[in-house]
């Protein structure tokens, strides 16, 4: 449904991406992961046609956003981060609106706007002013313009921007609710955005993409070294500290945030088997009290982290992680 095929961007001597490429399946939701200034906008206005390429080939289905940027629009729904509404309209003229901006047919008008209402839940709000609607009503009323003329794919460019997390986890739900009747990649700097709603997640850092896979496949595969185990434990935290770090298979001992008094600790044991039963015997040896033992892994952020700073200095490794050197990214 969407393809990328060696898409670069520059702005004179500055490389806003660099060399992209990655493909997205009809009916898939994939999360663009990147910090600010990745790159992230700009591949999203690559693939509306808002922007050309200064290099590759970008097609949206079946689609060159070169050649054939009117269809390219015609199979696109997009909701940049500001969301494009008129404040002093209301709800139902500005669908109108966009309706006829889209081509929609006058007999189809007013059942696309229904329908619109009713997949993003405004239906109850389409008299009133958008002026005078709370910022989340204000961003479903930018899904359902994008979402207006049933498009093949939609493109959400940081979708909840500025709300609550009420708001969110609302808009979250809706967004989920879109897949297999479209294809949409969804643009986030907000790793639990990604994780709870996509599928597949594309990682961006500084213009190259370092990453792809589903977050459980990430985690999965940069597992090996990352193994560790967090105690709970009440005692002197030198002597916890040595202790601990004594273990055979333990290759290294950090403090964590203190819980009721009581000093966590986090026993990094990289691809060593479970080793909670000698981690918890040399507690209760020394004669301390153990509240808490549990094995932990890298979170989808601890992969960001790893492979963002990994792409900084040149260390990724490929398959599925694809790198290239960059200079500085921007969106």
């Amino acid at each position: 449904m969407i393809k990328v095929q060696g898409v670069t961007k520059r702005y004179g001597s500055m490389t806003a991406v660099r060399d992209i490429s990655f493909e997205v399946a009809a009916g898939e939701i994939v999360g663009f992961l990147g910090p600010n200034g990745a790159g992230k906008t700009t591949t999203m206005r690559i693939l509306t046609g808002f922007l050309p390429p200064t290099e590759g080939t970008a097609e949206v289905a079946g689609h060159s956003v070169l050649d054939e940027p009117i269809e390219v629009k015609r199979n696109i729904g997009y909701l940049p981060e500001i969301p494009p509404v008129y404040p002093e309209m209301e709800v139902d003229s500005y669908l109108e609106f966009v309706a006829r901006l889209k081509g929609i047919p006058n007999a189809r008008i007013a059942s696309a706007i229904d329908a619109v209402l009713e997949k993003t839940s405004i239906a109850h709000v389409r008299g009133k002013l958008i002026g005078k609607l709370s910022k989340g009503y204000r961003q479903r009323v930018g899904l359902a313009q994008a979402l207006i003329h049933n498009p093949k794919v939609l493109i959400l460019d940081e979708p909840t921007a500025g709300l609550d997390p009420a708001q969110i986890r609302e808009v979250r739900e809706l967004v989920k609710s879109l897949a297999g009747d479209h294809t949409i990649i969804l643009s986030s700097h907000i790793l639990s955005e990604v994780s709870d709603t996509c599928g597949r997640v594309i990682i961006i850092s500084e213009g190259a993409i370092v990453a792809t896979d589903s977050p459980a496949n990430l985690i999965a595969r940069l597992q090996a070294g990352g193994g560790a185990i967090e105690l709970e434990i009440d005692g002197p935290a030198e002597d916890v500290e040595t202790r601990l770090a004594s273990v055979e298979g333990v290759l290294s001992v950090s403090r964590g945030p203190d819980v009721a008094a009581r000093a966590t600790w986090v026993a990094h044991t990289g691809d060593t088997p479970d080793m909670r039963k000698r981690l918890a015997q040399a507690v209760v040896e020394s004669g301390w009290g153990l509240y808490g033992l549990k094995q932990t892994g890298m979170s989808l952020e601890d992969i960001f982290l790893k492979l963002t700073a990994a792409e900084k200095i040149g260390a990724v490794e490929p398959e599925p992680v694809e790198a290239a050197a960059t200079e500085d990214g921007a969106q």
